[in-house]
């Protein structure tokens, strides 16, 4: 069970597809503490070692569950910090100046991410734990700076491989968007850098179509014609390409794409350093998405009337649909 003084709810599905207990990657992105501060701030918390798994990152192992991962969120410098120079030459001088610089600008620019391993759902309140002890150490999120663009990712295991759960999970958070994002609240330094860019409105009618239930394929051809990029507040490349890799290479060949059994939700801000934020505001909220997916019939209905909603000018221009989610749609 989840820990109950956390205010942490329950999924409707507790199994992943392979009959075992269900887990849930965490990604946080904040800034306050150096990478060698904040690796160790984590492994203190876990009592976990410290390994170095290049300049740029710090490896944290003895978990049950895996390691964990505190690294500079910036690819060419993870690279450079990689590179072994045993014979340097002016070039490799000049390159290493020049790492010089980006290192530093990246300390006010760059976020530092830690990414968890997969976790069982009766260990998500040691989540909600490490934030709060990051927050009194000095970590900092989003809203600190008007140029972080800090987020938290959840990667929820599926419950189901078939095609059915899958696009009932995937109507569910079509029809619950807008009010996800009015409860994310977006930081304006994330909505321009186009970390989270909506789905196209005509691929949202067409997925919420009453008849729309394909099979793997053709669900996976349809995201992909309209949405073969990363940048989606629910991102599904990292499924489609663990369930068809050659069918998602073929149209989105981008090699930061990893294929995993989970669901890739990127909308939430890091407001680590804010105490009335936690890891229960994008969790609770995340769970929204499930319930609704389970309840075929409110799901049906709400895909109805969104479908609806969408297909009237007046109602787009004068009604909000995240407010009728609230009042009508959830179930809380």
């Amino acid at each position: 069970m989840l820990h109950q003084n956390q205010n942490l709810q329950q999924p409707p599905w507790l199994k992943n597809a392979e009959g075992k207990p269900r887990r849930v990657g965490v990604e946080l992105e904040m800034n306050g503490l150096s990478l060698d501060a904040l690796a160790e701030q984590v492994a203190g918390f876990f009592g976990l070692d410290i390994t170095s798994g290049g300049r740029y990152e710090r490896l944290l192992q003895g978990d049950p569950a895996g390691d964990w991962v505190v690294e500079l969120d910036y690819a060419l410098l993870k690279r450079l910090g990689r590179d072994k120079r045993d014979n340097q030459t002016f070039a490799d001088e000049i390159s290493r100046s020049a790492e010089e610089v980006l290192a530093w600008a990246a300390e006010a620019l760059v976020p530092v991410e830690i990414i968890g391993p997969p976790l069982p759902l009766e260990r998500l309140g040691e989540v909600e734990a490490l934030i709060e002890h990051l927050r009194e150490a000095g970590a900092k999120g989003t809203s600190d700076s008007a140029i972080n663009a800090f987020g938290m990712q959840l990667n929820p295991e599926l419950p189901s491989h078939e095609a059915r759960l899958i696009t009932a999970c995937l109507k569910a958070f079509l029809c619950l968007y807008d009010w996800l994002l009015v409860r994310a609240d977006i930081d304006l330094s994330r909505r321009v850098t186009s970390y989270v860019d909506p789905f196209p409105v005509d691929y949202v009618k067409k997925i919420l179509a009453a008849d729309y239930w394909p099979d793997l394929a053709s669900l996976i051809d349809d995201y992909l014609a309209d949405n073969p990029t990363r940048n989606r507040a629910l991102d599904m490349l990292p499924l489609f390409m663990f369930l068809d890799e050659k069918r998602v290479r073929a149209r989105a060949d981008d090699a930061l794409i990893k294929a995993r059994p989970t669901f890739h939700y990127r909308l939430p801000d890091c407001e680590i350093d804010r105490a009335d934020w936690g890891f229960y505001v994008a969790w609770n909220d995340w769970v929204e998405v499930e319930r609704l997916a389970a309840d075929e019939e409110r799901l049906q209905a709400c895909s109805e009337a969104y479908r609806e909603f969408l297909n009237s000018p007046l109602k787009r221009l004068f009604g909000k649909w995240a407010t009728i989610v609230q009042e009508k749609w959830l179930n809380r």
